[in-house]
């Protein structure tokens, strides 16, 4: 549960990230930019902030997937059911990148 509690102010900023930007799609290509460009950055960003702050959990990626599954009847289609596994694989990238700064940094000082 504490895990749940540490994870959650993240997970809350891609629920934001997930379910607001979508709103600034007004066609294809602005559709395209937001899917293959911010989602994924702002994806790695807040997982790698996890990563440093956080221990590493996988459990991390799995939420952030999930998060992204209503969006797809919500604002898209079932076509875009690939950048699921997308977004899991980064977040898990970010969050071990993060989590190996963050020892490295630990070890340092």
């Amino acid at each position: 549960m504490t895990k749940l509690k540490g994870m959650l102010p993240f997970l809350a900023g891609m629920l934001a990230v997930f379910y607001l930007l979508p709103l600034l799609v007004r066609d294809t290509g602005s559709g395209m930019f937001v899917l293959l460009g911010l989602v994924p950055l702002c994806c790695f960003a807040l997982a790698l902030a996890y990563g440093l702050m956080r221990p590493f959990s996988p459990l991390y990626a799995l939420f952030c997937a999930l998060l992204f599954l209503p969006t797809l009847w919500i604002f898209f289609n079932e076509s875009a059911w690939v950048y699921i596994p997308a977004y899991g694989a980064i977040a898990l990238l970010g969050s071990g990148i993060g989590a190996l700064i963050a020892k490295g940094l630990r070890r340092v000082s």
